[in-house]
């Protein structure tokens, strides 16, 4: 029987603090709070529609702004994910999906290459989504892809809300996620190593 992968990321800064727990072949328990109850909401899509389960626990300096909660969120989770291809092996490397919502549309693709690269695109027309600014989704994103040293491609191809162009974006990562790092039994890779 295969060892159990479970990740666990303590995140401690001046600004925020950060635990989590990933177990990306088991399917159910998603449970979130960053004190943001938008983000709480994209991370739970991501999770869910990813198949995985994720305890996550952050709390950071809000009355400041979101932004050091949301990016270093990004990072814990990123090295999470990363920890998962040091911990226990090799993976399938590359995910891709393209998700609707409603009137959006979005695609992420993805590569657990060693190489950090973030490529996002999305024209979000209105600039918040309750107290959540939209300019945070491109501040995950990239923290994400830093963290997980992988390339990450996130486009909203359209939509007319921003709400339902964020939630696309991040469904559409939860499903590449799922994609890329499951277990493959040789390294993904001509040179031999990522």
């Amino acid at each position: 029987m295969a060892e159990k992968r479970t990740v666990r990321v303590e995140r401690k800064t001046a600004e925020t603090d950060i635990t989590l727990e990933l177990e990306p072949d088991s399917p159910g328990s998603v449970k979130i709070d960053t004190g943001i109850p938008f983000f709480d909401h994209m991370l739970h899509a991501m999770a869910f529609h990813g198949g995985f389960g994720l305890d996550l626990v952050a709390k950071g300096d809000l009355l400041v702004d979101f932004h050091h909660t949301v990016e270093d969120t990004g990072l814990a989770l990123g090295e999470a994910f990363w920890n998962l291809t040091e911990r226990f092996g090799p993976v399938e490397r590359f995910g891709h999906a393209v998700i609707p919502m409603d009137e959006a549309l979005a695609e992420v693709t993805l590569d657990v290459c060693g190489r950090p690269t973030a490529v996002f695109r999305a024209d979000f027309p209105q600039p918040a989504c309750g107290l959540f600014e939209t300019a945070l989704v491109r501040e995950f994103f990239t923290a994400f892809a830093n963290s997980s040293r992988s390339a990450v491609h996130a486009e909203c191809r359209y939509g007319l809300n921003s709400h339902h162009m964020a939630e696309a974006l991040y469904k559409s990562l939860g499903k590449a996620l799922a994609q890329a790092y499951r277990p493959s039994t040789l390294v993904r890779s001509t040179k031999g190593s990522l």
